[in-house]
């Protein structure tokens, strides 16, 4: 699954994502595939992404790494020229198009059903809703439980600037919709951070608490008496007071690695919770990093190369071979002031 961060100050932005790509093999079991799947990328001088999610997806009948396609996207023709909302609804369009989860998510009432039979469950209620499946049933006791269940997504986190300046930061998520996290022009959205993935340390770190609360039993009486939304209030309390807007930029670097070695590290120690065990340590690996500045765009803080023990190959540093097509260089032109 992985996890992807950015943190955004008045200095620059900062993209930081790990490198483990897990996958389900053919029995279900989930397995850890690789430490060394890059997850950042530069979409143009201006504006860079981070994906987590999906590891894969079929093109022509063969499965090709979802770094393919952004690194592709990236090298368009026009891409250059697009601003921050662009990029994202671009490749909001692109994957929605390459990903099959209409087809996925029709077949997904039958996989619940199956699953709640083989526990001896009694079934009563299954339905799609939007995105999802939601299933009502009775446990072991006798007592009536909800469920709810989804196909594997696809999360992207945009961010950069726009020729004018300013800066924007979005949230995509295939299935779901095109969100907006950061913007300069609007106040109370100008700096932060977000995360995209196995985010529930992250999660529990800044917030104090993660989205499975809403599960425990007083909090779903919380909400009946009070509303979701004065419960959400009241668990706002609980946010760690970050000063983002005058964070400097290695502050924002720091904050985004820590998040991310944090994250792994627990995940090595823990086995999901009490409430809901068993859980795969999704994200390890070396950490990339990426910050960009509205004076010198899109520039590489720490990314991991070839190598083979202490020596190491930067592929960008070669020239391709006169056969082939050479890859198109971007010209860097001056950042507008």
């Amino acid at each position: 699954m992985s996890l992807a961060i950015n943190t955004t100050t008045p200095e620059g932005i900062v993209l930081a994502a790990d490198s483990r790509q897990s996958y389900r093999n053919r029995k279900g079991m989930a397995r850890i595939g690789s430490d060394n799947a890059f997850k950042v990328f530069e979409i143009n001088r201006r504006i860079g992404a981070a994906v987590t999610g999906m590891a894969f997806l079929s093109e022509d009948g063969v499965l090709k790494n979802i770094s393919k396609f952004l690194s592709e996207f990236g090298q368009k023709s026009g891409v250059e020229n697009l601003g921050v909302l662009e990029v994202a609804n671009g490749l909001h369009n692109l994957f929605s198009k390459k990903y099959d989860w209409e087809k996925r998510l029709e077949s997904l009432p039958k996989k619940v059903e199956a699953d709640l039979k083989r526990q001896g469950l009694e079934i009563l209620k299954i339905e799609k809703k939007g995105h999802f499946i939601e299933f009502t049933f009775k446990d072991k006791n006798g007592k009536e439980q909800q469920g709810r269940a989804g196909v594997d997504s696809i999360n992207i986190l945009v961010g950069g600037y726009d020729e004018d300046g300013s800066h924007k930061v979005y949230t995509i998520r295939i299935p779901g919709k095109v969100e907006k996290k950061r913007d300069s022009q609007e106040r109370g959205k100008e700096y932060g951070a977000s995360w995209i993935g196995q985010m529930d340390v992250v999660s529990r770190i800044v917030l104090g608490w993660d989205g499975r609360i809403s599960n425990v039993k007083f909090v779903k009486e919380a909400v009946q008496k009070y509303s979701q939304e004065e419960v959400n209030k009241q668990l706002r309390n609980l946010e760690y007071s970050i000063q983002w807007g005058t964070m400097t930029l290695q502050d924002a670097v720091d904050f985004c690695v820590l998040m991310i070695q944090t994250t792994s590290a627990i995940q090595r120690f823990s086995d999901g919770i009490k409430a809901s065990p068993g859980a795969i340590p999704g994200v390890g690996g070396p950490v990339d990093v990426a910050v960009i500045t509205p004076e010198k765009g899109f520039v590489w803080v720490t990314k991991k190369n070839l190598k083979v023990g202490e020596n190491e190959i930067d592929l960008d540093n070669f020239p391709s071979l006169p056969s082939q097509k050479p890859k198109k260089k971007r010209t860097r032109k001056p950042m507008p002031k």
